[in-house]
């Protein structure tokens, strides 16, 4: 006769069931994953309240960061039906910290999010183990019948708080790319040269007035525009045959030339910035287009090179093989086969070269010292000295130099990806 005891379901007393080791809803599994999500990111909400200095937030923040954790313990693979208990009241107090934490803080909208990281997981987990069946596995009944239902359940509803957990994740990273993009249009469209203060509590639209109806503004755009395209033009004519010769001829020196493209990237800009001002003031290109033109040129090709290799491999060679068949010769399978089927890759790089000239600031202030040859990096940097900063204008000005990088990702968007699909297979 054995002489363990057990209770009513089957269970021998203090040892879970069967079904309790190898059944956990999909709930709890969400659980397991969002509350050290959750906790991470009150660490970084414990740092912002340091920057800001307050003592209170810190100590509130440090308390869910504990309560997080605590929930997150108590819901692991080995536990026990105390354990269970436990989390409940961890889920309880954390929910109550939260709700009653604004009580003695101002009330922001930056608060209410951060409140809502301790607030949202405690309310799940708390509703999750309080009700249905995650509820009655935390209260310790579930027998093989309610776990072979669960299972089921798992299946179809695991998948969409995968997805929700995701979505959540996403919202924030779009959420950080964003705010800063807000904030900017919001100092632009306010009065005076104000950076903080509400969000969209006034509107003017002086600083664009002032900014579109300045003479500077307009020379500076039309310097910006004449080097991004003139760079655009001379890196696709550099790069397009020298990344063709690479992809398609064994020469001497091929794999060095490869290895040498690659490892001037691993450089910063700056170790070649000296070498570079004494060869343009010996040419004489110093306050010229030309001389940014040939230097983002350089910098920008081997990159280009590189990029347009992998696609030009993408290509396969039984196309250039039957046009050369048909009595093509080599310049014209390249024209008229090779580069029609790598225009999404020309588009990429041609993109690539221009954003490299549009947006480079260092070389562009070390080779222009003339107001009338700066680049537009340059012209919005001088419109915030060390006093007088004039904070609206330059806000607007931004806004305004980013439409036209805006509209050619717009216009370029399908063969954007068509490029990036294309050179991730090789053919």
């Amino acid at each position: 006769m054995s002489g363990v005891a057990h209770d009513s379901s089957g269970r021998a007393a203090g040892k879970p069931t069967l079904a309790e080791r190898w059944y956990v809803p999909a709930e709890i599994s969400a659980l397991r994953v969002w509350l050290p999500f959750a906790a991470l990111v009150n660490v970084l909400i414990l740092g912002g309240e340091a920057l800001r200095g307050n003592a209170a937030g810190m100590s509130g923040t440090l308390t869910a960061i504990v309560l997080l954790n605590s929930l997150y313990v108590a819901l692991q693979n080995d536990a026990r039906r105390w354990r269970r208990t436990a989390s409940r009241i961890f889920a309880t107090v954390a929910l109550i910290h939260g709700a009653l934490f604004p009580l003695w803080r101002d009330i922001s909208l930056y608060d209410l999010w951060a409140v809502s990281w301790l607030v949202v997981p405690a309310g799940l987990s708390l509703y999750w183990l309080s009700t249905g069946l995650s509820g009655a596995w935390c209260a310790g009944a579930s027998d093989a019948r309610a776990a072979e239902l669960g299972l089921a359940r798992n299946r179809r509803l695991a998948p969409k708080l995968e997805a929700f957990g995701l979505h959540v994740f996403l919202l924030h990273a779009v959420a950080l790319v964003v705010a800063p993009v807000v904030w900017i249009v919001d100092v632009s469209i306010s009065p005076g040269n104000i950076l903080g203060g509400a969000i969209f509590d006034a509107f003017s639209l002086e600083h664009f007035y002032a900014v579109l109806g300045g003479e500077a503004f307009w020379l500076w755009t039309s310097n910006s525009l004449v080097v991004a395209l003139g760079t655009t033009l001379v890196g696709l004519l550099l790069a397009i045959p020298a990344g063709y010769a690479f992809s398609r001829y064994q020469f001497a020196g091929r794999k060095g030339a490869m290895f040498v493209f690659m490892l001037i990237q691993m450089f910063p800009g700056i170790i070649i910035l000296v070498p570079y001002f004494m060869v343009m003031k010996t040419l004489g290109l110093l306050n010229t287009s030309i001389g940014l033109i040939v230097a983002y040129s350089v910098t920008a090709l081997p990159l280009c090179v590189w990029m347009l290799k992998g696609f030009f491999d993408a290509v396969p060679r039984a196309l250039e093989e039957a046009a050369l068949l048909d009595g093509c010769n080599r310049v014209e399978v390249f024209f008229f086969v090779v580069l029609p089927l790598s225009l999404p890759a020309v588009a990429i790089t041609a993109l690539f070269s221009f954003l490299t000239a549009w947006n480079e600031f260092l070389l562009a202030l070390v080779f222009n010292t003339s107001n009338d040859a700066y680049t537009l990096p340059v012209g919005l940097a001088s419109m915030i000295p060390a006093t007088n900063q004039l904070w609206g204008d330059f806000a607007a000005a931004s806004i305004v130099v980013s439409i036209p990088v805006v509209v050619l990702f717009v216009l370029f968007q399908r063969s954007l990806i068509q490029g990036m699909s294309a050179g991730s297979v090789k053919g």
